[in-house]
């Protein structure tokens, strides 16, 4: 599976071409694929039951029997159970009562382990059918036939299922024939019962619809599936642990069980799921119960040390102190790999359940250890000064630490706090010494840091002064080689304690930014374009400049080609996806795509055409004397758009001269736009500003008043001047004098 997946060894692709390939294979060479699948996926009920159903076809009872004992128990699925008491019924069929007995037995064993399993209403059904099958000899056996059918029926009338009105009704057929008298008396008192249960599953349906069935357990990876997946879960388990049938507190228990199992097939790798359904059983009383899901738990994630701490506290809280010690031990492994946090939680196991001395053994060891950190000394350290209230102890450790962990600046601090807590200003400062001494500049800011604090606390006017203007001095080889001179920042950090500030939040942020400015005073840049427009030369001070941000990353302007509307791709270029768009394009529009006349300039917007055209009418016919076309008219109430706001030849009448006017543009194309599509001299604006007057009135529908307006209106121009029309999807006519 790893090489057909890439290395993913929980593939599901994979797995189901896996799965599907051994189903036709015979059952000798498909055994090592089922045992590859299941050793990943060991919840997978569907494999389980494509496994047995292989062994089951050749009738090999003694594979089959084992295959069921590996995974019933844990793959509470109907469809297995159902293979699994189709072959019980198989195996016993010819043994006569016996058969019928351990047949019967089975059936009880699966109605405990899945028949609260909201699909579990046909296993109902085939137990009840099994149970009326079964011969009586006499009255007494027939008696106790009837008695163990109603029992049956009467657990099944409380169980949500899908089929539940289906039994209730087969229920009260089933009293009804046995005794009217007495059914009418036991109906009646498992009617309320029965109402309960079938408001139960129409809620509880709600949840589970939500969940798929068919998912394989895989490590989250942090998908949206898997994500809803686990929240589906977790409001069914909501659902059940809220009682909402009211039924006794063992039933219900017993449902919320079935609920986690179910769960943990498709979460299986989710340690918070195995972690809720432990604690669960802890709070509800069953210590032992928590231990065996631990168990679990660590055998599905054995590399979940968060899983292991839970196990440990739970056996450590129930006095196993023994059970806890082997699993903290199971935690260091052979020593050489543990974890600093290992030793650390171990040292601190033994302190709790057997002394300060064991834990200081452990801590000599531990110290030896190749993968001990400055965090084993901080511990111990700390437990012996607060805990066992040895401070001379604490402060050998942290010397002895000292000596291996000088470089380290945050063992530094935790040494410094130590300090002074135990108020021995003499060391602190003879710490802060030789650590600064030592660290480089880039490491030492936090050091630094500290010292500043606790002079600024402890220590007089002079001091805190000196030692504020060596700590400027040493980082201001960190800062480029730039002199960190005096500012106000440095009487904030002098005057201000905890969450208390000597001035106001604005003054705070303002001196903050003044600061970076100041960092960056002398730095270069070759040019910046503000948002206003301003440009900023590499002579420029960023120290002026109050509106550019230093998180902004400038173009490379030198890059940039200036766009030219008559520049042609070079060969080959930019036609790959046009060719793609050509093949699925119908023939017809082809031939007419090619008939297009070639256009140079900007390109319209077409959807924004294609709905200019779909909203509007097809022009009726031509004026017959302007001999211009009748414009496009929307005739719906819509937002008005201009088709074209180029030049248009309109020949006057009166001069017979052949000057071009521009047509007047309407309203622009897109709505809250003052941009216009052409451009026109300045003298012809004017020109038209001073002579066209326009007249509008609606165009009629009907088409004779639409040709006797037309008429109407080429008369009155030929009197009066040359004729336009005014915006295209206006429905407007305007006519000017020009």
């Amino acid at each position: 599976m790893d090489k057909s997946s890439g290395g993913d060894k929980y593939n599901i692709e994979t797995a189901e071409i896996l799965a599907n390939e051994a189903q036709h294979l015979p059952v000798a060479e498909a055994t090592p694929i089922y045992e590859q699948l299941l050793l990943l996926f060991p919840t997978a009920a569907k494999f389980w039951r494509q496994y047995v159903e292989a062994y089951m076809a050749t009738n090999n009872d003694d594979a089959t029997k084992q295959i069921f004992s590996r995974c019933l128990l844990h793959c509470l699925q109907i469809p297995l159970w159902r293979c699994y008491i189709r072959f019980i019924r198989k195996v016993n069929d010819k043994k006569g009562m016996e058969g019928q007995e351990e047949t019967r037995k089975a059936f009880d064993f699966m109605l405990n382990c899945v028949g609260a399993d909201i699909a579990s209403g046909p296993v109902w059904m085939e137990y009840i059918a099994f149970l009326k099958s079964l011969p009586a000899i006499n009255g007494q056996e027939e008696s106790h036939r009837m008695t163990t059918v109603r029992k049956v029926y009467q657990k099944a009338i409380v169980t949500p299922t899908h089929h539940i009105e289906q039994l209730w009704k087969d229920y009260e057929n089933f009293e009804n024939s046995v005794s009217r008298q007495l059914a009418k008396g036991l109906i009646s008192e498992y009617q309320p019962k029965y109402n309960s249960a079938r408001a139960v599953y129409r809620e509880r349906k709600k949840y589970v619809d939500e969940i798929d069935w068919n998912m394989l357990a895989v490590p989250p990876s942090g998908s949206y599936k898997e994500e809803m997946q686990w929240i589906a879960w977790k409001r069914l388990l909501s659902f059940e642990k809220g009682n909402p049938q009211r039924i006794d507190t063992a039933s219900s228990n017993k449902r919320i069980i079935f609920t986690y199992e179910q769960c943990l097939m498709y979460m299986y790798h989710y340690p918070d799921i195995w972690y809720d359904y432990a604690t669960w059983h802890a709070t509800s009383g069953s210590i032992d119960a928590a231990i065996k899901v631990f168990q679990r738990a660590l055998k599905a994630l054995p590399d979940s040390e968060m899983l292991r701490y839970a196990c440990a506290e739970l056996e450590e809280s129930r006095g196993a102190i023994q059970a806890a010690k082997k699993i903290y031990e199971s935690l260091l492994g052979d020593g050489v790999n543990a974890t600093s946090l290992s030793h650390i939680q171990f040292m601190r196991f033994l302190r709790r359940t057997e002394g300060v001395e064991a834990a200081r053994k452990y801590f000599l060891d531990a110290r030896k250890s190749p993968t001990c950190t400055y965090h084993v000394y901080v511990a111990y350290a700390t437990m012996a000064f607060c805990l066992d209230k040895d401070p001379k102890m604490a402060h050998n450790v942290f010397e002895a630490g000292l000596k291996r962990f000088m470089h380290e600046p945050f063992y530094i601090l935790e040494y410094a706090d130590f300090l002074i807590r135990m108020n021995d200003d003499q060391n602190i400062r003879a710490l802060f010494e030789r650590a600064l001494s030592s660290l480089p500049p880039e490491e030492s800011v936090e050091v630094w840091k500290k010292f500043t604090q606790f002079e600024q606390t402890y220590g007089d006017l002079a001091s805190m002064l000196k030692v504020e203007q060596r700590r400027k001095e040493a980082l201001s080889g960190a800062e480029d080689g730039t002199t960190l001179e005096s500012s106000l920042q440095d009487i904030v950090s002098r005057y201000s304690f905890m969450d208390l500030w000597p001035c106001s939040s604005n003054d705070l942020d303002h001196l903050t930014r003044q600061e970076w400015l100041t960092k960056n005073i002398n730095k270069k840049v070759e040019k910046y374009i503000l948002a206003n427009g301003t440009i900023v030369t590499d002579k420029t001070s960023m120290a002026n400049i109050s509106t550019a941000s230093p998180k902004i990353v400038y173009p490379d302007t030198s890059k940039m080609v200036i766009y030219d509307p008559k520049h042609t791709l070079g060969a080959g270029a930019g036609t790959n996806a046009f060719d793609e768009i050509l093949k699925a394009t119908p023939p017809a529009l082809v031939a007419f795509l090619a008939n297009l006349p070639a256009v140079e300039g900007p390109t319209p917007n077409v959807d924004i055409v294609l709905s200019i055209c779909l909203q509007s009418d097809l022009p009726t016919g031509q004026s017959a004397k302007t001999g211009i076309s009748t414009q496009v008219q929307t005739g719906k109430a819509g937002i008005p758009s201009q088709l074209s706001a180029g030049y248009a030849p309109a020949t006057s009448e009166l001069s017979g001269s052949t000057k071009s006017h521009p047509v007047p543009s309407g309203v622009s194309l897109k709505p809250g736009s003052n941009r216009q599509y052409g451009k026109r001299k300045e003298s012809d604006r004017q020109e038209d500003d001073d002579s066209t007057t326009v007249q509008s009135q609606p165009l009629p529908r009907d088409a004779f008043r639409i040709r006797q307006y037309q008429k109407a209106r080429a008369s009155s121009a030929s009197q009066t001047g040359s004729v336009s029309y005014g915006s295209a999807f206006s429905g407007d006519l305007s006519g000017s004098t020009g």
